[in-house]
């Protein structure tokens, strides 16, 4: 389990963030941060303010990395890049996630290296790692400033035929449906966004076409908002394209297997970052995965084949 509880003495009486700084060796915006988010225990109850004095024994919920093997792809002396399987969260959920890929980053590169980027727990693909806060730093300023290249590969519903560009606005808010967990949408008050689409191939007997995305921007479910715009949603997704009813079932862990397959087409979304193009510290970098995203569409094809 990532997460564990800490038993420790506090001898003299002191501020509860600088205890964290002395003894842990956080900083302070760790510090404060871990203790708002209640990691910090006295008695059992967690505290509220990070300026509160303790003394004696208190808890500490701390991160306890482990790793499940997963090998990096591409390694570097200032960040690393894993080509993620789908189902891998990029972050804990919860204090109950057994696993995520930060658990893998800091179990094989230490505390102070963390993930740069993030792509959905069923998007598999390339995710690139700093190593220490610098690069972290460099690298989420690489991507503020849209210096970044990505390109992913993805399973669509129907035949696309010709190249085109997605640019439609997209809107993340509340919503008075059911599924305010993830609602993102096309809307006019939306923040600008861009995909480029380019079909590869078209697999007659399933009505499906592989197509290459090039985001220019990097909005939340942008890819699977925009091909469910045009109306040829992503394989596997069990959320864009589906009845609000079955959406609430998979977000609520209700939806089976052979019912997400009879709806959706895959057990999984099929949607796969499979290039990385940047430039850092004076060198241009141009990563690509080295999974057989066709072969894994194939694969998902018969499953469907068989399911029917």
């Amino acid at each position: 389990m990532p997460f564990a509880l800490k038993k420790m003495f506090v001898k003299d009486k002191q501020r509860a963030f600088l205890f964290l700084i002395n003894e842990l060796d956080y900083t302070q915006k760790e510090a404060q941060r871990f203790i708002a988010r209640g990691r910090l225990l006295v008695n059992g109850v967690e505290m509220t303010k990070s300026s509160q004095e303790i003394e004696g024994e208190v808890e500490f919920i701390y991160f306890e990395p482990i790793t499940r093997g997963l090998d990096v792809h591409v390694e570097y002396d200032q960040f690393v890049v894993f080509d993620k399987p789908s189902g891998v969260l990029i972050h804990p959920q919860n204090k109950n996630t057994p696993y995520s890929l930060i658990d893998e980053l800091k179990y094989q590169y230490g505390r102070e290296a963390n993930i740069a980027h993030r792509i959905d727990q069923e998007t598999s693909g390339l995710v690139l790692c700093a190593r220490n806060k610098e690069s972290e730093r460099d690298i989420k300023m690489m991507f503020e400033q849209r210096d970044m290249k990505k390109k992913y590969l993805a399973l669509v519903h129907g035949e696309l035929k010709d190249s085109m560009c997605i640019e439609a606005p997209l809107l993340r808010r509340e919503d008075e449906s059911a599924i305010v967990r993830m609602v993102v949408k096309v809307h006019e008050e939306g923040k600008a966004s861009k995909t480029d689409i380019k079909p590869l191939k078209y697999f007659k007997d399933r009505n499906m076409t592989l197509v290459e995305c090039s985001p220019y921007t990097g909005r939340q479910h942008q890819i699977r908002v925009h091909l469910f715009h045009v109306k040829h949603p992503i394989v596997g997704d069990p959320i864009y394209g589906q009845s609000e009813e079955d959406i609430v079932r998979f977000l609520d862990k209700e939806l089976d297997a052979k019912r997400r397959i009879e709806l959706s087409g895959a057990s999984r979304l099929l949607l796969h970052a499979c290039e990385l193009e940047f430039e850092l510290y004076e060198s241009v970098h141009h990563i690509k995965s080295n999974v057989d995203f066709e072969q894994i569409c194939k694969e998902s094809m018969v499953t469907y084949s068989q399911c029917e």
